[in-house]
């Protein structure tokens, strides 16, 4: 019987942010647990979530995720979940003091790049980044090309065909 140390947790991505990466540019992540609701676990379990304008804030020391559209389990009843309702985030306290303190010295925002189950708990994997500008957007367009195209050449020149 293995360990719980030995074993590679097991990782189910229900939602990720791929703007995020081309809007911001990622100094730091971090793993955190989030605060759910018995029908908004279950709708995660059908894949059903949307990060597009997910963002994070901390409010008298807590953190929560504003702005993730988890849709309404279709078997709910009267009971179920407002759609984006805010969601507190699980972090340490150590944690969550080295973010204020870096937040509030620059200009840094926190923002989901995923979220996923891991062990049966859903976590969300949170960056805190700081925004690109358009000239920023565009190097990185330009530079994501020019290693494509150095790759393909050396394909090219490993076959043969020059």
């Amino acid at each position: 019987m293995a360990k719980k140390a030995d074993r590679k947790p097991d990782r189910t991505i229900v939602a990720t942010n791929r703007k995020a990466r081309h809007n911001y540019s990622i100094l730091d992540t971090y793993e955190a647990g989030v605060v759910l609701q018995g029908t908004e676990v279950k709708s995660l379990r059908e894949g059903h979530a949307s990060l597009a304008d997910a963002f994070a804030t901390v409010d008298d020391g807590e953190i929560w995720l504003r702005n993730l559209h988890i849709p309404e389990y279709h078997h709910g009843t009267w009971t179920n979940h407002a759609p984006r309702r805010n969601r507190k985030l699980l972090l340490h306290r150590s944690q969550i003091d080295t973010l204020v303190g870096k937040i509030r010295d620059g200009n840094l925002t926190l923002v989901p790049l995923s979220l996923y189950f891991t062990d049966g708990k859903v976590k969300v994997e949170l960056a805190l980044a700081r925004g690109k500008q358009a000239h920023d957007k565009r190097q990185d367009l330009a530079r994501r090309d020019a290693e494509r195209e150095v790759i393909r050449e050396l394909g090219r020149r490993a076959k043969g065909k020059f």
